[in-house]
């Protein structure tokens, strides 16, 4: 940082621009994410009337899409047009889409919406996260501390949008609480265009590939090696024609389409790490550092797919088996994940800094084992809740939120410290890909979730407490490994923290 350069509570002012570009962003998205399922599942004011399972795939499918869009939206970025101008076409993008969104019309222009929205999401995510990466050239706890308040605009952003548009769409009408999810996204986009400028400066405009090719040591990039990485692809596509073949593709049906699809990404993305691992031109500290970022993804996709529950079977829980205090819409529900993030972001940040001071070593992995050991103990609060609604009798409020209370606290263990840990140990040429990645993780949880929810029949409310027990025992064997692993994992870190 620049001994001239203004700051506030310490930080670039530029934090401040990307914080409120996000918060805009995270409003139109989680808020049309709040109202989306039950938009589907609605037959009598409006909605499309599908059942649960397609609902449940669609749902899936859009999440997912949403950040697995950001893969290509960062090679887009790295290649062709600089992180800013991405940010600034992914939202005039999700703009458009939510406009779309906002008048009725068929169910295929909806659809239509709903990808101009994801295609938009994915230029948008990964690249301003890269760039508030660069606001700390420096690293260290700094870069942590200002990916906390970075945190804090994307949840500040979820409970307005969740509050506004969950009520303009259960209260009003659908099409009110998408629209308001437009005006979201331009309130966003002025905030960018007239402040990035000024505090952004230069950062994020240069194309990374075409800047001087560096590994973390400063020395010059070895040249990839082009043969291996047209091995890794005849491979990837012998697998694709193969399954097609043997009837591992199905697309006759919604829920048969998201399954192809996560098939086919699921099969895309060891490819993807052993290219960039072994074809890349990266020396052997950059090799095992992305090695670490493989296992800290494959953590991230069980707790985002138990995680990203809130919008489907919890949603469904809050609409169908909960009592509603004071008559509120039941999406917001949705908001106690934001308002606890908002609560506790400060308390876990201060706690982090303290264990540092006290030579404490918790490290990534292990933080990211115990995200996953609390997402374990919310879903046990589920079993127990749905024990009782499977008597038919309504349950209480403190059950979600409790439920929510735990995952929260998982998820600040989890993804502002992925966030920060994927710029420390991405090699720098392939910095906002490997953000894509990590958003890839939340895409396939995703994909998991809405899978997961096709199989929630409200017809067989027996098989609600076996469903969550299966997310429990995932999470809680998955979580144990994570902590058991840490030691090792951290010596492959290469001495990053």
């Amino acid at each position: 940082m620049s001994t001239n350069e203004k700051t506030l509570f310490g930080h670039p002012l530029g934090l401040y621009v990307l914080f409120f570009t996000e918060m805009w962003e995270r409003f139109s998205y989680y808020g049309m994410r709040a109202i989306l399922l039950l938009f589907l599942l609605d037959e009598i004011n409006g909605g499309l009337g599908m059942d649960t399972g397609d609902s449940g795939a669609i749902y899936g499918l859009y999440t997912a899409s949403v950040y697995l869009l950001s893969l290509p939206g960062g090679w887009v970025a790295d290649n062709l047009i600089g992180q800013r101008r991405a940010i600034w076409y992914g939202g005039l993008t999700i703009m458009i889409g939510h406009i779309v969104l906002a008048f009725p019309g068929s169910q295929e222009l909806f659809f239509v919406g709903l990808a101009v929205v994801a295609f938009g999401t994915g230029l948008l995510k990964p690249n301003i996260s890269t760039v508030v990466s660069e606001l700390y050239p420096e690293g260290g706890g700094r870069r942590d501390a200002g990916f906390s308040i970075f945190y804090m605009g994307i949840n500040l952003g979820s409970f307005l949008g969740i509050t506004i548009v969950g009520y303009l769409g259960q209260k009003v009408g659908w099409h009110y609480g998408f629209g308001a999810a437009a005006v979201a996204m331009f309130l966003g986009l002025i905030v960018y265009k007239f402040f990035g400028t000024k505090y952004l400066k230069d950062l994020g405009m240069e194309v990374k590939a075409k800047e001087k090719s560096v590994n973390s040591d400063g020395e010059e990039v070895a040249a990839g090696n082009m043969t291996l990485t047209y091995i890794f692809v005849g491979l990837f596509i012998a697998l694709m024609v193969f399954f097609s073949l043997n009837g591992t593709f199905e697309w006759t049906g919604k829920k048969e389409v998201v399954q192809s699809i996560g098939i086919i990404i699921a099969t895309l993305l060891p490819f993807y790490f052993l290219n960039m691992i072994y074809a890349s031109g990266l020396n052997k500290v950059e090799q095992k550092r992305v090695a670490v970022l493989v296992v800290l993804f494959l953590g991230a996709v069980t707790f985002w797919a138990g995680f990203e529950q809130q919008g489907s079977t919890l949603q469904i829980f809050a609409d169908r088996h909960s009592k509603l205090p004071f008559g509120m819409p039941s999406s917001w529900f949705q908001n106690f994940n934001a308002l606890f993030i908002l609560m506790f972001a400060p308390v876990l940040g201060a706690l982090w800094i303290w264990f540092d001071k006290k030579n404490i070593n918790f490290s990534t992995p292990a933080k990211f084992g115990t995200a996953l050991l609390l997402l374990a103990l919310g879903f046990y609060i589920m079993v127990m809740g749905s024990k009782i609604a499977v008597t038919g009798v309504k349950v209480s409020a403190l059950f979600l939120t409790f439920t929510f209370l735990f995952h929260t606290l998982g998820e600040l263990c989890l993804s502002p410290v992925g966030l920060s840990a994927f710029t420390k140990l991405a090699p720098k040429k392939f910095m906002s890909q490997l953000m894509g990645i990590w958003f890839v993780a939340t895409s396939m949880g995703n994909l998991i979730g809405g899978l997961f929810t096709g199989g929630f029949d409200e017809e067989n409310l027996a098989q609600m407490p076996e469903l969550y027990m299966m997310v429990v025992w995932a999470s809680l064997i998955i979580g144990v490994l994570t902590l058991l692993l840490s030691k090792p994992i951290e010596k492959l870190m290469g001495g990053i923290k």
